[in-house]
């Protein structure tokens, strides 16, 4: 059969748009169909449990669908380009610059995939020999995630680099050819200088790569594969292996799983109506708008562990009256930002689950110590937002609500209020971990979405949600497994034992310590975004704690806000800008109002950390 006899020949473009879309589809519907099944497994296994009837392989195959969920999921954050990168650098350079770096940007990916290929068939291939002791599998049906999702990702690679100029492409290979030319001649000199060059690859090369926008866990995962190949003979499929163990850990699980939790707390309503509560409670006292987003963002945390899903459940909901009530585009911005800074120890937090997984502190003693230095926090910007409403609010007169009207939002809003205690509850109590507790808390909100706050819940928007959970959890989940690829390179090469040593040897003790901790993670936080921070320097600097006599759940606190303050810190932190997208607010609004709060978010940092009373009273 022939088409038209006038129909246009598809263009150069209609081909690379119409296989994009193909690819797409044929990555995005297993995935997200991974997403629902993760959910079915894990909440099947809590009720087989509860009726003492356990199934001994529900962990067992969660643990494969996983590794594919996150092989999959990376690769649907390559298409959408989700992948988390510094862009400050990038975007102040010109339209022209900009396109040359993106072009970069995806031709490193493309060399890494190139590189690695390779190493996960033999990997793979090495993993036939394993037997998985309840299901009686070979270990290739669960590795064999890691080459396929390694070709799919090439793939979209390929066809993203099509639609990039010949001058562009020709240019970064060239670039990226002489990194390799440079590197092969330099080989001898490197290893002759021993632990300095490491300076060359996980600072220089690897700072070159982020500043130029290459995503940071490929930059991460470049360089690791970069100092492997020229200074030791260690073959790549250490890094396949380092990589699938960082990504695999059961308790990672809970991510993908709570950011799904975190867009259904949206979808359904639930965030709405907690909102509408605060603000019939708050919303008539001076700076009250502001404090009705500080107790949001405290309520939301605990149920989506997101940043990013705390930050879109409460700022469209909120800004536009706060704007009526005369507030300022970036003291808006400013104090969401600051609030996402605040919140980050609430449980179930994301940065907590990947702390307990990589440095084994007790997931059940973070939940519980988790809250207290976030409502510290709360309290110090409550007290900076009521100085600056005196300034920033006009003199809007708002009449306290009714008790009736309180009453009513208060009704409206428990079953939602309901549900942080419960997954912080279940966690501590032992019921379930925290893993499942995610799988408990999606019921829940699936059942009070179909039954209470019935219409925002749809079959339509299930695909694109579960889609969008897999690109979310691919991003970090890939972003967990090259952090501890480089971390495992960094301690083989001793480097760990040399910070050791320099830590130890810090003047002032416990206390120089702490203080050193707090500024550095603040950095690492602005420049690495905060889950590679942690899971490269947790395992590292965690047993000086111990050292120093420093309780590892306190540390644990210290380190995660100290990481929010520099992960929402203009011009750096990633989180900032994703503050103002939500806030629909441009980046300069805030970049001179936001100090007053992270400078107040630092001092209170301080107490929290020379006060441990805070992070421990509960234990």
């Amino acid at each position: 059969m022939h088409g038209p006899a006038n129909a246009a020949p598809l263009d150069h473009g209609d081909w690379i748009a119409a296989a994009e879309r193909w690819l797409r589809r044929i990555v995005e519907i297993p995935a997200a169909l991974l997403v629902a099944a993760e959910v079915v497994i894990l909440f099947a296994g809590i009720c087989a449990r509860s009726l003492h009837r356990p199934i001994i392989w529900t962990d067992e195959l969660a643990s494969i669908l996983f590794l594919w969920l996150a092989m999959l999921g990376s690769v649907v954050a390559i298409q959408r380009g989700e992948h988390m990168r510094l862009t400050f650098v990038v975007g102040s350079l010109s339209k022209r610059a900009q396109a040359w770096c993106e072009t970069l940007a995806i031709g490193a990916i493309f060399v890494f995939l190139t590189l690695m290929l390779h190493a996960a068939y033999d990997y793979t291939e090495d993993q036939s020999f394993v037997e998985m002791p309840a299901l009686g599998w070979p270990g290739t049906i669960r590795a064999l995630a890691v080459p396929v999702g390694f070709a799919a990702a090439l793939l979209s690679c390929s066809l993203r680099l099509a639609r990039h100029g010949i001058a562009d492409l020709i240019g970064v290979g060239l670039v990226l050819g002489a990194f390799v030319l440079l590197l092969t001649l330099a080989a001898p000199a490197l290893t002759a200088m021993g632990n300095w060059s490491l300076l060359v690859f996980f600072v220089g090369l690897l700072g070159a790569g982020v500043i130029s926008g290459v995503p940071i866990a490929f930059s991460f995962a470049l360089a690791t594969c970069a100092y492997l190949l020229t200074v030791t003979s260690t073959p790549l499929t250490i890094v396949v292996g380092r990589m699938d163990e960082g990504m695999s850990g059961l308790i990672l699980l809970a991510i993908p799983l709570f950011v799904l939790l975190g867009q259904l707390v949206e979808a359904t309503g639930m965030a709405r109506v907690m909102v509408a509560f605060l603000a019939s409670l708050l919303g008539h006292v001076r700076a009250g708008m502001s404090y009705v987003l500080l107790g949001a963002m405290l309520l939301v945390s605990g149920i989506s562990g997101s940043k990013t899903a705390d930050m879109a459940a409460v700022a469209p909901v909120l800004f536009p009256e706060m704007r009526r009530r005369g507030m300022k585009d970036g003291e808006l911005l400013s104090l969401l930002a600051a609030s996402g800074a605040m919140s980050e120890t609430i449980p179930p937090s994301i940065v907590l689950i990947a702390i307990a997984s990589v440095t084994g502190v007790s997931i059940a003693a973070l939940f519980t110590a988790g809250i207290l230095p976030a409502l510290v926090l709360a309290v110090v910007l409550a007290l900076v937002a009521r100085y600056r409403a005196g300034t920033e609010e006009d003199s809007i007169v708002v009449p306290r609500a009714p008790a009736a009207v309180v009453a009513k939002t208060l009704a409206v809003a428990l079953p939602a209020l309901l549900l942080p205690f419960l997954i912080r509850t279940a966690v501590v109590e032992g019921v379930a971990t925290a893993t499942e507790v995610s799988t408990i808390g999606i019921a829940y909100s699936l059942v009070l979405g179909l039954v209470i706050y019935r219409g925002g819940l749809s079959w339509r928007a299930a695909l694109p949600m579960l889609a969008r959970t897999a690109s979310l959890s691919g991003a970090i989940l890939f972003i967990v497994g090259a952090a501890s690829a480089m971390a495992w390179a960094l301690t083989q090469s001793g480097f760990s034992h040399d910070l050791a040593r320099a830590m130890a040897g810090v003047p002032g003790g416990q206390f120089g310590f702490l203080l050193i901790s707090v500024i550095a993670f603040m950095v690492l936080g602005s420049l690495l975004e905060g889950i590679p921070a942690i899971v490269l320097f947790g395992p590292l600097l965690f047993p000086i704690a111990h050292q120093f006599g420093v309780n590892e759940v306190h540390y644990s606190m210290i380190v995660i806000l100290a990481m929010g303050i520099g992960l929402f810190a203009p011009p750096f932190g990633l989180c900032y800008y994703a503050a103002c997208i939500i806030g629909q607010v441009p980046p300069e609004a805030g970049m001179r109002r936001i100090w007053i709060y992270l400078g107040s978010l630092f001092l209170g940092l301080l107490v929290l950390t020379f006060v441990p009373w805070f992070s421990t009273v509960f234990l």
